[in-house]
């Protein structure tokens, strides 16, 4: 099944736009890390703004001045407090399992900052990947885990990515998990 039947076999029915030829990279030369793949193009397909609205008020913001042709100015003043992250490992391995057998793993994640870090989000690349974690605000010192259930929608490999938005310096952290559904 090609992009367009599957697109329209979903009833997707937001703008999407198909670059076989890759000219809109080529134009814009976008950077490879995923969280920096959405943007705002101006009418002659130039990026004029990148970063993810839905996780990010600033970029929501940013977005909505741009659109509605207000002034948009640099802001040098932060007002996210920050802290800083530490990540055990960045990439889990599960190896090769039976595809039918739900797989479970966990990232720590340590708060080596000297504020509270807040979770804001956490997204995952599919629906097969679920993850849970304490709302509660980590101090300073402290780790939080992030319990990840992966459960195969078919065999084969698969390299899935989970999305952590915070309020540390180095917000969105993109953590994966890989193996082999056999």
């Amino acid at each position: 099944m090609d992009i367009y039947q599957e697109l329209k076999s979903a009833d997707f029915d937001y703008p999407v736009c198909i670059d076989e030829q890759d000219s809109l990279n080529k134009l814009n030369g976008f950077p490879s890390e995923m969280a920096f793949q959405t943007f705002l193009l101006d009418k002659s397909n130039k990026v004029i703004a990148i970063g993810n609205p839905i996780h990010n008020p600033k970029i929501k913001e940013l977005y909505l001045k741009i659109i509605q042709g207000g002034e948009v100015k640099a802001d040098n003043e932060n007002s996210v407090i920050q802290t800083e992250v530490s990540v055990d490992k960045s990439v889990i391995s599960l190896g090769h399992f039976d595809w039918q057998e739900e797989q479970e793993t966990s990232f720590m994640l340590m708060n080596t900052g000297k504020t509270l870090l807040v979770i804001q989000d956490v997204n995952t690349s599919c629906g097969c990947t679920e993850v849970t974690y304490s709302k509660e605000p980590v101090q300073s010192g402290d780790s939080i885990l992030l319990n990840i259930n992966y459960k195969a929608e078919h065999p084969g490999s698969f390299n899935k990515t989970i999305t952590v938005y915070c309020n540390a310096k180095s917000s969105p952290i993109v953590l994966r998990i890989t193996g082999d559904a056999e």
